[in-house]
């Protein structure tokens, strides 16, 4: 029975997962697919295509590629039943695949080639098409390629290591009524990457420095799908900041997250889905920031008031903050940093 492992891995009086009923096989072209982005231990995306009754599932931890340029890994799983198709819901923690299964992307499908070390379909979904190739490497490991062009002929690769924005020292504009203005921290400025859900954080000398901050690894869950670049700061008791350097093991990072957790304080986006943001001005970056909706247990989004620089100014020097950043509203370009000690802030 072709749904025998798949049963043999759960407990239907636990698990909402459907058990399936066994059907005959089916006729494999303009057939459905399913992708589900399921949120268990590791966050992945499963991609699943009704072939000969059942639902044949492999597991890509990033996603579907959208370029040619990079291929995924893909991991080959149990058979699923048909049901699965629009199965949408939580699975208990403690029983296998536990966590929050999402409906990603639904459509169909016309198979090219399907033999045992590769697959070639064309999808058809509401989110992706195009031609994409699944390769068997080794075991159940394979990788999956995108073969067409990207369905955005303009999107191109994020570049690695983006750092942040430079910013010019100065005074609070006197048009203010022009300006965002937001507060400086103080804190570790940073550029958070994320892309398939797996996040990368740069400092200003363009060092890697994600293993310093477990806390924020489940940003890249909540981003999901989405690929972005996000300029801000890491913020928290200025001591324990700096004591996160010296750590050298994963086990004292986690305990130091755990007692003195830190905060990612988003403030522009630098990068997103293919595009890069910098020739926008900050009123349409700051759309793009805010749609995004950061808030989380160790990130969010750092307020933004217009035409309120000095009274932040002031508030900035009452709470000992750095500072404040001035963007100018309708145009690209860098931010002004007006710091709190000085004492002109015409």
């Amino acid at each position: 029975m072709k749904l025998g492992q798949y049963r043999s891995m759960r407990d239907f009086a636990k698990t909402p997962e459907p058990a399936g009923t066994d059907q005959p096989a089916g006729e494999d072209h303009g057939s459905r697919f399913v992708v589900q982005e399921h949120h268990a231990t590791a966050l992945h995306w499963d991609v699943r295509f009704e072939r000969d009754g059942v639902l044949v599932s492999w597991a890509v931890p990033k996603g579907l590629p959208p370029d040619p340029r990079e291929n995924h890994l893909a991991v080959h799983t149990e058979d699923h039943p048909m049901e699965y198709l629009e199965f949408d819901g939580d699975i208990p923690e403690a029983e296998y695949g536990g966590g929050r299964v999402q409906l990603w992307d639904t459509g169909t499908y016309v198979t090219e080639k399907w033999e045992d070390r590769e697959v070639v379909v064309v999808l058809d979904g509401r989110r992706v098409r195009g031609r994409y190739a699944f390769i068997r490497t080794r075991g159940r490991d394979w990788l999956v390629h995108r073969m067409d062009p990207p369905q955005d002929p303009d999107r191109r690769l994020m570049p690695p290591g983006l750092r942040p924005a430079a910013h010019r020292a100065g005074r609070v504009p006197r048009q203010p009524e022009r300006y965002a203005f937001e507060p400086v921290f103080g804190g570790l400025r940073v550029v958070v990457s994320s892309s398939g859900g797996r996040i990368t954080v740069t400092d200003e000398s363009g060092g890697n420095v994600t293993e310093r901050f477990p806390e924020l690894s489940a940003l890249g869950r909540a981003l999901g799908a989405t690929e972005v670049a996000l300029d801000g700061e890491i913020v928290g008791d200025p001591a324990a900041l700096a004591r996160r350097a010296t750590l050298r093991s994963d086990s004292a990072r986690r305990r130091a997250a755990r007692d003195t957790p830190l905060a990612f304080v988003a403030a522009d986006v630098l990068w997103l889905e293919g595009h890069p943001t910098d020739a926008l001005p900050f009123a349409e970056r700051r759309r793009l920031l805010e749609d995004l909706a950061l808030t989380g247990p160790a990130w969010q989004t750092t307020p933004s008031h217009r035409g309120e620089g000095r009274a932040l100014l002031a508030a900035s020097r009452e709470h000992g903050l750095a500072g404040v950043l001035a963007r100018p509203l309708d145009r690209p370009g860098p931010a002004t940093f007006v710091p709190s000690e000085r004492g002109d802030s015409r």
